[in-house]
């Protein structure tokens, strides 16, 4: 059978794989690893690095994950890269100045919870975690040297970021330039046929491709990129340090709450790139709220089910429903609550009390805090001195003051 004949079942796998992809790069090498494994049932690998920077996850880094979990139904063997070493370094993607350098305790500490994570979406036998120090702190200065001797700065000089900051006059380590060098050679010594990161990953992934080539590997990977996927906020991309993400280690009532607050038009956003229902299940949920057969809130609360029951269980996303409705909606939250934009990074609670009619001053917040009177998204709080940062809450203040505020 011919690529250009595609059997119903490489229609599929390919249909899934590509949902939600940005771009794919040698999409024909795609298709015939698929086809094979589909035939003969060979599987091949894909690699996703992850520099563990951060010891939690949230669901903007399960994009990808999620899109591994995939490529495993259909022969793909998942390489997934702790980028230990690299971390030390840091990716320059995106980044206007050099960044700080982690050590090396903070970055085995974080891998810790990452091996930990990943399983709550990926199967463990299809799965096989490496750290790239394993082979580039071998490579020595030899090898190194070796490495940068295969690119030219000019060449380097073309990617954006790094243009911008030379242009501007701004600091450029050299070690920057080792960066994308390095990943590429990671998939060099692993020998990927396929490798996925994110869009703004571009460069840094096609060096994957001219190394594997340079390096005559006989191979010369795929890349599929994935887009960004966006916060809470719907407009930012998810983030901690912005406060509109939700962490997959997080509370299982906050991360149903969370979800349930996107809104109608980011919930499909997320549908199509984090929930495990097939393509044509989330057009059959899409039609179905477009002809009002199904209700959006309804629509919204099966993909908060779905996310919550992945990282704990049915039972738990259950409880955390019933945990939700107890609190919103026998609580009887007004549907026409007034809706405050508070154009700060971060506020503190008294404060925003007062911006969002709550109370008459933060004096009287704080003391509606001691005495229990004040609730965020349906919990209630302690902390006087609490800091709320980017993001969408529903904040009440005894049994019938309510208010919404966007921290933008």
């Amino acid at each position: 059978m011919t690529i250009s004949e595609k059997s119903p079942e490489l229609e599929t796998a390919l249909r899934e794989i590509q949902r939600g992809s940005s771009e794919i790069i040698d999409i024909e090498n795609l298709e015939r690893l698929i086809n094979r494994f589909l035939i003969t049932g060979e599987r091949y690998s894909v690699k996703a690095g992850f520099d563990p920077t951060a010891p939690d996850l949230h669901l903007g880094h399960t994009v990808l994950i999620n899109k591994l979990a995939t490529f495993q139904k259909f022969g793909g063997n998942i390489q997934f890269l702790i980028g230990d070493f690299t971390a030390m370094i840091g990716d320059p993607t995106g980044k206007s100045q050099t960044r700080k350098q982690l050590t090396r305790e903070d970055v085995l500490e974080n891998a810790k919870s990452y091996e930990r994570q990943i399983f709550k979406i990926l199967d463990p036998k299809f799965t096989t975690v490496v750290f790239n120090s394993n082979w580039l702190d071998n490579l020595g200065a030899g090898g190194l040297l070796a490495l940068t001797s295969t690119f030219n700065v000019a060449r380097m000089l073309e990617r954006d970021d790094f243009s911008k900051r030379y242009e501007n006059g701004s600091s450029i380590a050299i070690s920057e330039f080792m960066y994308p060098l390095l990943q590429g050679y990671d998939s060099v010594y692993l020998k990927s046929d396929v490798e996925i990161g994110g869009t703004d990953q571009k460069f840094n992934l096609l060096m994957g491709r001219q190394l594997q080539r340079t390096y005559g590997t006989g191979k010369e990977q795929s890349v599929l990129m994935m887009p960004i996927l966006e916060g809470l906020d719907g407009v930012q991309k998810m983030s901690k340090s912005l406060g509109n993400y939700i962490g997959i280690e997080e509370d299982f009532n906050n991360m149903f709450a969370k979800v349930l607050s996107i809104s109608d038009n980011l919930m499909w956003r997320y549908y199509e790139l984090l929930s495990f229902k097939s393509l044509d299940e989330v057009e059959s949920i899409k039609a179905g709220v477009e002809c009002e057969t199904i209700h959006p809130k309804r629509a919204k609360e099966n993909l908060a089910l779905e996310i919550v029951e992945r990282f704990y269980s049915r039972e738990i996303a259950e409880s955390a429903k019933a945990h939700f409705d107890s609190v919103h909606k026998l609580g009887e939250i007004p549907e026409d609550i007034e809706t405050f934009e508070i154009n700060e990074n971060e506020i503190w609670i008294a404060k925003l009390l007062v911006q969002i009619k709550l109370s008459t001053s933060t004096s009287e917040s704080r003391r509606n805090i001691k005495a229990g009177s004040v609730k965020i998204n349906g919990e209630k709080i302690e902390d006087e001195q609490l800091k709320l940062n980017t993001g969408e809450y529903i904040l009440q203040v005894g049994r019938r003051k309510f208010a919404k505020a966007v921290i933008k």
